[in-house]
């Protein structure tokens, strides 16, 4: 299987799925219902042994707790990054009240991610009933995301962000989303194979080549939680995201994975929404 054919194979599992569509049975509102929540999915490709996979153990990157693609699986050869941009529609609904995350925003977090979910684990099944071995880190057993306020401690032993940087999808920014060449507002979701794949070439060479620093996440953040001087405050954003999921969900009727919440104020309303900004002259 070529990389081109999983790029088609890819974007037809999505185009195949209903929940791309917010169900108007599970609909928070009627005005959201049928709102398309993600476009077709852009893939990147890394080869395993990378180099800059071990330098995401660097306590200044991911941390020690970092897993290589090897260490997930020693017979690793390929990690293959997805990023689904979110639709217009969503993005356009989350410009709107710049104070709490849209309906149809938190529908993407939840019932979206279901669905990018989905479309991970059918190209999985492709793969596999091809004799490949494949293995999505974030559905192991072996995966783990810690949350510390006191610690101040919020990673994982297997970053999205990181590994897509890794692939050539992008680089980040200062709210820390990446930002790839459909823009930052959208999701991710890997897979680890032992199917060789040519690496894909990385057109960048830092972190931060595509954003500008031009501060309008910093102004759009509800919560105070991004700054030029500093960053993002980690602390800052999660409380704020916690109070979405009081917000936006009875109780008792979604599994702690995946409740509605959300806020991508910093991923609408700047100019890295749906692509890179130039980097600084």
């Amino acid at each position: 299987m070529t990389k081109e054919e999983l790029t088609v194979l890819a974007a037809k599992l999505m185009e195949e799925e209903d929940q791309n569509r917010i169900p108007p049975d599970i609909a928070l509102d009627s005005a959201v219902a049928g709102m398309r929540l993600y476009d077709k999915p852009i893939l990147g490709f890394a080869g395993a042994e990378d180099p800059l996979f071990h330098e995401l153990k660097k306590p200044e990157a991911v941390g020690p707790h970092f897993l290589t693609p090897q260490e997930w699986m020693q017979e690793a050869q390929t990690v293959i990054s997805l990023f689904f941009p979110l639709s217009p529609e969503v993005r356009k609904s989350n410009r709107v009240d710049m104070s709490w995350p849209s309906l149809g925003w938190v529908h993407a977090r939840a019932e979206g991610m279901d669905m990018i979910d989905r479309v991970n684990q059918r190209l999985r099944e492709m793969l596999e009933s091809r004799g490949y071995l494949v293995l999505s880190p974030v559905r192991s057993e072996r995966f783990f995301a810690l949350e510390d306020e006191v610690q101040r401690i919020y990673t994982s032993n297997w970053s999205e962000r990181h590994v897509a940087y890794v692939c050539g999808l992008g680089t980040f920014g200062l709210s820390k989303g990446l930002i790839t060449k459909k823009g930052v507002a959208g999701r991710f979701t890997s897979i680890v194979t032992n199917l060789e794949l040519v690496p894909d070439a990385r057109p960048y060479t830092g972190l931060y080549d595509y954003c500008s620093l031009c501060g309008a996440c910093v102004r759009n953040c509800p919560a105070g939680a991004i700054s030029l001087e500093t960053g993002k405050d980690h602390v800052l954003c999660s409380r704020f995201v916690n109070a979405t999921i009081e917000r936006y969900n009875a109780p008792g009727t979604r599994t702690r994975r995946n409740k509605r919440y959300g806020c991508g104020k910093c991923q609408v309303k700047v100019p890295c929404e749906t692509g890179p900004c130039k980097p600084k002259p």
